[in-house]
């Protein structure tokens, strides 16, 4: 009887816990943004163009359109449809426990984790699904302001709190467009790039079998002794997310590797070891055989783990991250800005256009047939001041044959020299294997090798202090 009753306070403890992080986390996307018209926008190699003969700002909110041109208006929806139709990947709750813990949320922990699965999702968007893709259906996500985000918060936490009374599971509050999702006739390449479309989302689901969801990160993280909670959340110094996200982006490449899907063997991830992309192990990479047998050239995602400066972020590295940000190749850059990690996308002027993963959302079961989507696409992009951005990200490039990598290579390279006003570029491509160097080759080697020594006792000096759960 004792047992029960402590099974029922655990149960209520949960349920508000779980209104406390509606709340907490549901101010983040209601905030508008505002765009200049006379400024080019760049988003993922694509730019986009909102001049007019009026100075001013725009909202890409939709609220707009019957004060500009058509043409303008056009523009704005290109922009809008192109970015909605990136994945977002957020905060969820009520998903299947994670093993050895207790959680049913990645809330005030997740958001390193996230922005991580959002830059491989586009890397694989760019292999199944090309960079011209857009998603049909991206402009019918409700963005009105009919009702607030603290209305619906509050709408969620007396829902949270009566089903913690009658001890059940708290109801979802469905959009229109979520009841009745409209049947269009779309030839075989719109059913094909649908299908992939789902199928992308699904290898991000939050369950155990997802092949790049929370749960299968956390496993793949436990080699590295992390455990669920208390990991990839944003730290109180810059020092610590610089070694979260090093670790990070090794996890990734494991579950890559790892994945079972026969689709995703044609797909593999390289992490740059000390600002160094080794060529020939990058090659190698894309040149090893199938599980199956069969010798063919793979995809390759380029990570990149670099700092853009000291304490803070240093301002003569912006025009090489706009650089960056302009080449269809580019996946993204995992960053952020102290205490928290952003996926950023894209830019106008000295703002950096970003995706943010502190909201938090019901969970969405991938496996069922048509699972809704539009909890997996952002319907607002956010801005930041590039000077703001913590100086620790990862930068991501996708490259399909190894021509492309040796394409990219030199254009990125190019890049670097020009806007390298010191002696050392950001990094570097080198020919030749890692071995070469006097680098291992494995993980673990890897990781241990990111910092010098002097560095890793800093880290480990810092690693005392208490995390910030956001």
């Amino acid at each position: 009887m004792e047992a029960t009753g402590t099974d029922e306070v655990e149960k209520i403890k949960s349920k508000f816990m779980s209104a406390w992080h509606n709340m907490k986390y549901s101010w983040v996307l209601k905030t508008k943004t505002y765009f200049s018209r006379n400024s080019p926008v760049f988003l993922l190699g694509k730019c986009y163009h909102f001049k007019t003969d009026d100075s001013g700002e725009l909202s890409t909110d939709g609220s707009s359109f019957d004060k500009i041109n058509k043409e303008i208006s056009g523009n704005v929806e290109e922009f809008r449809k192109d970015f909605i139709s990136r994945i977002w990947l957020t905060y969820r709750e009520e998903f299947p426990q994670i093993k050895g813990s207790a959680l049913t949320t990645d809330c005030g922990w997740g958001c390193t984790l996230r922005t991580g699965q959002m830059l491989l999702a586009q890397g694989l968007m760019l292999h199944f699904l090309g960079r011209g893709w857009v998603w049909p259906d991206a402009l019918d996500i409700d963005n009105s302001d009919s009702e607030s985000w603290t209305a619906h918060t509050v709408k969620k936490l007396t829902a949270s709190f009566e089903a913690s009374l009658t001890a059940e599971r708290e109801p979802r509050i469905l959009s229109n467009h979520h009841r009745g999702t409209l049947k269009r006739n779309c030839d075989d390449s719109e059913r094909r790039n649908e299908v992939y479309h789902r199928k992308i989302i699904s290898w991000f689901g939050d369950y155990p079998l997802a092949a790049f969801g929370l749960h299968q990160l956390i496993e793949y993280g436990k080699k590295s002794g992390k455990i669920a909670g208390d990991w990839y959340g944003p730290a109180v110094v810059a020092h610590i997310l610089r070694d979260e996200l090093n670790s990070f982006v090794f996890v990734l490449r494991k579950a890559v590797e790892e994945a079972r899907d026969p689709e995703l063997q044609g797909v593999t991830v390289y992490v740059a070891q000390d600002c160094t992309v080794y060529s020939s192990d990058v090659i190698d990479r894309q040149c090893s055989r199938m599980d199956s047998g069969k010798a063919a050239t793979k995809a390759v995602i380029i990570l990149v783990p670099v700092r853009l400066g000291g304490e803070r972020t240093n301002m003569d590295y912006l025009e090489f991250v706009k650089g960056i940000l302009s080449l269809e190749y580019c996946v993204g850059i995992i960053g952020g800005k102290p205490k928290q990690s952003y996926y950023f996308a894209g830019f106008q002027d000295d703002s950096l256009i970003y995706m943010d993963p502190h909201y938090c959302q019901s969970f969405v079961d991938v496996s069922i047939k048509d699972f809704p989507l539009e909890s997996f696409h952002c319907p607002s992009p956010k801005k930041m001041s590039f000077k703001k951005m913590d100086p620790s990200c990862t930068i991501g490039f996708y490259c399909r044959t190894v021509q492309d990598f040796e394409k990219a290579s030199e254009e990125i390279t190019k890049m670097l020299k020009s806007s390298s006003k010191e002696k050392y570029p950001l990094f570097t491509f080198v020919k030749g294997h890692s071995k070469d160097y006097d680098f291992a080759s494995s993980p673990l080697h890897e990781e241990k090798h990111l910092f010098p020594e002097d560095e890793k006792r800093r880290l480990k000096r810092f690693s005392t202090e208490e995390f910030v759960l956001l």
